[in-house]
């Protein structure tokens, strides 16, 4: 079955009902898919809104902005109900005046929806990108409260969206089962697809000692101080509010320590927070980080903090953490147990005095066992969260979509016991 379609290029049309690329979490995941599977001879045209960064060799159109409204969407918004009805316009003229494509490969659940007219138009088969619970992430971002009508039909129109598509592409095991306890959908039609990492471009090797040095000098932070990494979006529920509350703690008994706190949006909220916390010295600020550029900053980290919240979402920053071999802590929730395995180093609860518990931990390893964990965690990711070998699986299920065969058995499987 795969072997009859090996050389053949499919055109993908691929909906991102996002300003894509933003340099954060579901983009990076669109724009590495996007990548490998052009790098396997397919065509991969993207439809996004407005205003996001274009990127060299990555074929983007745009639908139509809303004047005066230029700044990049973060979460949920008001404003992406009228740039999803624009998005959908725009997407059922280019499916007109273009070739009708093999596959629509549909990101976020706005992006399912108009998939599924577009599927029902043109007649390609669906894949839908699943990174999480509409309603829950709506619930994590406070847009949505869990008890009003509102909640009711979202949940209705998402068990909806989720049954539509095809085959649905989890970014997580986790994601796979929180589909068929919750959603009811079958098995047979969900594939576990983890998110990923190059491990090539995010490398410590590629950094020396001087290039470090240069860029801690350049951001202010001491040189004879642990540093602590964190790369994404600045909200609660990432758990910053949490982060910065573990600072707190820990300043009374040590100061060999130092948070990077890469990412955006609310920075001057987070840099007044902490200014009013009493922590303001020990935090560096850098707003917002190029995706390109996240590898040379991660570099500087001793240890890394992925203290997010929300238990549907993914968490993509912990493998880029993974790769550049810095010892890991998180909140004990399945999508980071899912990539950390028995690496990682867990708070006993979801707060920040446990965060803070586990902050010290992994600053008191010594160099000896913070190397032999990073290189744990650097070869877990080789081994088991390639980009390459994730795109030889969509591949296998577009190319299965296409025979109206089974999707393939050999799948990406969970990693949490190893």
């Amino acid at each position: 079955m795969y072997k009859r379609f090996a050389h053949k290029s499919l055109n993908i049309l691929m909906l991102s009902p996002t300003m894509f690329f933003a340099d954060y979490g579901a983009h990076v995941r669109i724009l590495e898919e996007t990548r490998v599977l052009q790098k396997l001879g397919h065509q991969v045209t993207i439809l996004a809104y407005p205003n996001g960064r274009d990127l060299e060799g990555i074929k983007v159109h745009r639908c139509w902005g809303v004047p005066l409204n230029y700044r990049v969407i973060v979460g949920s918004s008001r404003h992406k109900i009228y740039l999803d009805v624009l998005l959908a316009a725009m997407s059922l003229w280019h499916v007109i005046r273009h070739n009708p494509p093999d596959i629509i490969h549909a990101h976020l659940h706005e992006g399912a929806l108009i998939g599924g007219v577009l599927s029902n138009l043109t007649g390609a088969p669906l894949v839908f990108d699943f990174q999480g619970s509409l309603t829950a992430e709506m619930i994590d971002h406070n847009f949505l409260s869990p008890n009003g009508y509102a909640h009711q039909f979202l949940s209705w129109l998402e068990t909806r969206l989720d049954h539509a598509a095809d085959v649905i592409l989890t970014s997580s095991s986790h994601a796979a089962n929180l589909l068929t306890t919750q959603f009811n959908v079958p098995t047979t039609r969900i594939d576990p697809t983890p998110d990923c990492v190059n491990a090539d471009t995010f490398s410590r090797n590629n950094f020396s000692a001087e290039e470090k040095e240069q860029l801690k000098l350049s951001l202010g932070i001491p040189l004879d101080k642990k540093v602590i990494v964190y790369l994404g979006v600045l909200a609660p529920y990432q758990g910053v509010d949490k982060l910065l509350e573990a600072l707190v703690l820990l300043k009374p008994t040590r100061n060999d320590y130092h948070l990077l706190l890469m990412g955006y949006p609310a920075v001057a909220q987070y840099q007044e927070k902490a200014k009013a916390m009493g922590v303001a010295d020990q935090v560096t600020f850098t707003n917002k980080i190029l995706y390109e550029d996240a590898p040379r900053y991660l570099s500087l980290g001793d240890v890394a903090a992925a203290p997010k919240m929300s238990a549907t979402e993914g968490s993509g920053k912990i493998l880029n953490y993974m790769a550049m071999a810095l010892p890991t802590v998180a909140f004990n929730l399945p999508v980071s147990r899912e990539f950390l395995g028995d690496g990682g180093i867990y708070p006993s609860e979801v707060n920040s005095q446990a965060l803070a518990v586990a902050l010290k931990r992994a600053l008191d390893l010594t160099p000896d066992e913070r190397n032999r964990l990073g290189h744990y965690l650097r070869q877990r990711v080789i081994h088991h969260f390639s980009w390459e070998r994730a795109g030889q699986q969509i591949e296998a299920v577009y190319h299965a979509l296409l025979m109206g065969e089974p999707l393939p058995v050999t799948r990406m499987r969970p990693v949490a016991e190893l």
